[in-house]
Parts: C-alpha cells; structure tokens; sequence
C-alpha cells in the first residue's frame, strides 16, 4: 500500500481523540469514514481497488456503521505502521443469508463479493432490474443464456432482458412491476445485446425536465404518486423518446439460487389480473447511481392503452375499451353471415 503524506497522521489521531470524548456510534461511525475517505476516494493516493466511491457509500447502510466496523484493526498509524487493515466477514452480520446461500452450488464457485461490492451495496428498491443482472452476467455470457433457455422458453432474449435472473431462479416473493424511464438503443449502441431499452441516467433526466428532479417527467403535480391521468399526459408526449419499461422484479430477494419448478409454468406471469399486475412502482434515478420510487394507481399496469403502451404481458394486460371494441368487430363480423343465412330461413318456400 502507498504511503499517506504525514500531514494526514495528525487526522487520525484527532480521530482518536474525539472517539474519547464519546460521540455516539453513529457519529464515530460517520466521522471515520470521512476520514478513511479523505484518502480511498483518491486514486492517486491508494491504489485503484482500494478506491471508494464517497457518492456511492455514502448512501449505504454500511456507510452508516462507519469503516472501523469492517476494518477494526486499523489503527492511528494506518497506513505507515505496514499492517493489512482486517476485513469483517459477510456472515458475521448476515449470519441468515449466508447459511441460505451456501447451501446452493453457487456456494462452491462465488463469494459474496463475487455478486456484491460493500462499498456500494443498496436494497433491492434501490437498483433497476439490469443492476440486479450485472453480477450475473458475469458469469453467465448473455448469448450462451439466451441459447439454453431458448430450447423450452418461447421468446427466450426477450425473457431475459426484460427479468431479473432472481425472479425465476430464486425463492423471492411479492412481485409488483417497477417502471424505468429509458429509450430504445439503437443497433450501433455497444449495449444493444444486453437490453431492448437503455435506461436514463440521473444527469440526463434532470437536464430534460429544467433543471428539475427526474420525477418531474411523469408526477407533474408532485404529490409523490403518480395516476393514470398523469401517465395519459406523459405517453404522447415522450420527451426525446422516453419510454417506460417495466420490469418484473421481487419486493424481497433470497439467495436460494435454484430452478423452481413452478417457474416453468407459464401462468405464474401470464395469467388474467394477478396480484403483480395490480402494483406498480415509477423508479426514479438519483444522483449517487441508487433509485427512489413512487407508488402508481392500482392497475395501471393492466391499461395497454393509457398506462404503459410500452409494456405488454400477454395473458396478463388488458384494456376495458379494447376489449370492447373487440367485441363489436366480432359482433359485427357476424351480422352478414348470420343475417343472410337468416333471410333465407324466411324465404324457403318461396325458392323452387
């Protein structure tokens, strides 16, 4: 490890003296790691995997136990007293997932930051659907994916752009279907094979809606909910060829990775109305890379016409208008064969 300048010793035991005059847990916490930061934030001062992104940490829930929780043995001479800074095992906090996790194969070939950066981890609210592949990806090429699921799956590449692998290859429970705004990637674009739709970065939304946060673009009123009136008003608009993509994703996500068995069924997503189809989030990007959310109106999702013209399950989504208008083609698709086999009912005797 790189030598600190010898005007930052001075910080650290300062650090020191303050955890002595007894801040809370959370204040020592906090004040640490600004401290550790002032120096892993810097790629010319630690080496580049020792780097932490303060944007990205910040957020976190580890962020808010401090560094010295994970790394206790560094000390006020850390780095030029030449000690490795030890390191918290995963399962001395999350002693329940990792006992769910090595029971699976994938125990055998990954380790919990194979799939997950400590520096960076957010709940599962937090992240898209394509976050949630990235760790997966890793290991399993998209092409060879698309190929052995594509032997029994109908629609196969579609399938998995538009799930996360956790939806059908974990336990994980109480789906709803999570919106992102996101545009159509064109063939020249590098991350074409990995999606239909790229999602919209903060910058880039904030810049489209004035100056104004992301939420903006469809929650007009603000109100922190966004209504089947206000997303009639954002569809024939589409800002720059804005789209909102829906995504299946789980509220609460285990680490039993397996294949299930009611997964091959059809109808656990294709089926009339289920409970997944009744609600619906809008995620809304932030500026540290993480998402915050706002509830739709119930059954949004199931209104192709006026609600995500961009989003279609079939077996699943519906339109009351459609279904209407669907029955008066049929209705009068039948008038002339009906009618004229019925004329000729009554004009039998009349014909030789």
């Amino acid at each position: 490890m790189r030598r600190l300048p010898n005007r930052l010793t001075p910080a650290l035991a300062l650090l020191a003296l303050l955890a002595l005059a007894g801040p809370s847990p959370a204040e020592a916490g906090a004040l640490a790691s600004e401290t550790c930061l002032g120096c892993h934030a810097d790629a010319e001062t630690v080496t580049p995997q020792r780097v932490v992104d303060p944007r990205l940490f910040d957020h976190t829930a580890h962020a808010e136990l401090g560094c010295p929780t994970c790394h206790a043995s560094v000390g006020a001479g850390h780095p030029e007293d030449g000690l490795t800074p030890s390191r918290a095992s995963c399962r001395d906090c999350h002693q329940a997932i990792a006992a769910e996790y090595a029971a699976t194969d994938h125990a055998a070939n990954a380790a919990c930051g194979d799939c997950h950066n400590p520096h960076a981890a957010h709940a599962t609210r937090e992240v898209s659907g394509q976050d949630m592949n990235r760790p997966c990806a890793a290991c399993h090429a998209a092409p060879a994916m698309a190929a052995a699921h594509g032997a029994w799956l109908p629609q196969a590449q579609l399938h998995l752009e538009m799930l996360p692998c956790v939806t059908c290859h974990t336990a994980s429970r109480d789906y709803v279907i999570t919106l992102y705004l996101s545009r159509p990637r064109s063939a020249a674009d590098p991350g074409a094979r990995t999606g239909l739709f790229a999602p919209v970065d903060y910058a880039e939304l904030k810049a489209l809606s004035g100056g104004r946060e992301p939420a903006a673009l469809v929650d007009a009123d603000g109100d922190g909910f966004v209504s089947l009136a206000e997303l009639k008003r954002f569809n024939p608009a589409r800002a720059s060829s804005l789209r909102l993509t829906g995504m299946l994703t789980p509220e609460v996500v285990t680490h039993n990775l397996q294949i299930l068995d009611n997964r091959w069924d059809c109808t656990f997503c294709h089926a009339s109305g289920p409970g997944a189809m009744q609600t619906s989030y809008f995620a809304v990007p932030r500026a540290d890379g993480s998402y915050g959310r706002l509830p739709v109106e119930k059954g949004a999702i199931l209104d192709a016409l006026n609600g995500t013209p961009d989003f279609y399950m079939m077996g699943a989504t519906r339109n009351a208008s459609l279904n209407l208008l669907g029955l008066a083609i049929l209705a009068g698709g039948l008038v002339m064969p009906v009618g004229h086999g019925f004329l000729r009912f009554l004009t039998r005797n009349n014909r030789p």
